[in-house]
């Protein structure tokens, strides 16, 4: 064995102490970077030492770097119980993952990949074409085959969720799998923002705040994706059931205005039971009071935000939407937006 190797491999466990890369328990926070690696080793030399230290300790992808830049890479990962929220930034310009990649770790779980920078990441899975922009995501899993391939220079994030965990919430998520999810999803703008306040806050502690958190970024994942909202509520049921749905829900968003609603006059509308439109409903997680607030405060808030309705009263605004009572309109949207209506415009 030549010095040159021993040399490498004497750096890569300092390297993997510090970090604690290879426990079995994430700190809060680890950083694994080319900047650790010594300067006077060639740019080949560093991005192969790098990638060793990638593949044995993180996950099994094969990597290519910019041929126009010198290398550099750097990985942060947050651990928020079971997931990871992290950050890949550097000359990276492709990754691929083969069946022997799949087979030599096992790894199986879910990435919500999210393009942070100008360059468009082009890739592949289950058959399906993908590219994403700037502040674009697709979802994609490591149990599959998978393909990427970006720009000379290239930063993204992933929040990563165990198999077991995902398709527990939404068994039919790998139907969403290679599909671009556009900037505008204003669930995928929440995700962006609550696992902002995660990383860079202080680390959770307790066990309840850190099952709260795994749960709102899986629902999220869900909103995001698509696997959790209307649609996938549609797709979960099948035949009279899902029709009737549907058209429990378009009574809803045609009637949530209208003060005098309610679950029992829908259903005599549909020649249904009151409580079978209940039972429907309580499918999808969602109950009828639930939906209706919903649909009430989310048209108030576009009313109040919109510049031509400036003249209009918030209690006007309130009793348009939907709402008799000003008092209680004025505690569900701060409740639901956290601020007051007033502030909203």
């Amino acid at each position: 064995m030549s010095l040159v190797i021993l040399e490498m491999e004497s750096i890569a466990l300092a390297i993997l102490e510090n970090a604690n890369i290879s426990g079995t328990q994430l700190p809060q926070k680890t950083v694994f970077s080319s900047a650790q690696l010594p300067s006077h080793l060639s740019d080949r030399d560093r991005f192969s030492l790098w990638q060793d230290i990638h593949l044995a300790e993180i996950w099994s992808v094969e990597y290519g770097m910019s041929d126009n830049l010198p290398f550099e890479a750097a990985i942060e990962a947050t651990a928020v119980g079971s997931l990871v929220l992290g950050q890949m930034s550097g000359t990276i310009k492709h990754a691929t993952r083969k069946a022997s990649n799949i087979a030599d770790d096992g790894n199986d779980g879910y990435l919500l990949l999210i393009n942070k920078s100008d360059t468009l990441l082009t890739g592949a899975q289950v058959g399906r074409d993908y590219g994403v922009g700037q502040g674009e995501a697709v979802l994609v899993t490591a149990s599959e085959a998978l393909k990427m391939h970006g720009s000379d220079s290239n930063v993204w994030t992933n929040v990563v969720v165990p198999r077991a965990v995902l398709t527990q919430a939404f068994p039919q998520i790998d139907d969403r799998l290679a599909l671009k999810i556009g900037a505008e999803n204003e669930a995928l703008d929440f995700l962006k923002r609550y696992c902002q306040l995660l990383e860079t806050g202080r680390p959770l502690v307790s066990p309840d705040l850190i099952a709260h958190a795994t749960q709102t970024i899986v629902d999220l994942i869900g909103l995001v994706t698509g696997a959790k909202g209307e649609p996938a509520e549609l797709a979960g049921l099948r035949g009279l059931p899902a029709a009737r749905l549907q058209a429990v829900l378009a009574k809803i968003a045609e009637n949530f205005s209208n003060p005098g609603i309610s679950a029992q006059g829908v259903a005599q509308e549909l020649g249904l039971s009151a409580r079978y439109v209940q039972d429907l409903l309580q499918e999808t997680g969602i109950s009828f009071s639930e939906r209706i607030l919903e649909l009430r405060l989310q048209r108030a808030h576009k009313l109040l935000s919109q510049r031509q309705n400036s003249e209009m009263r918030v209690s006007e605004i309130a009793m348009i939407s939907g709402f008799s009572d000003v008092s209680y309109f004025n505690r569900c949207f701060r409740r639901r937006f956290g601020y007051t209506p007033t502030s909203a415009r």
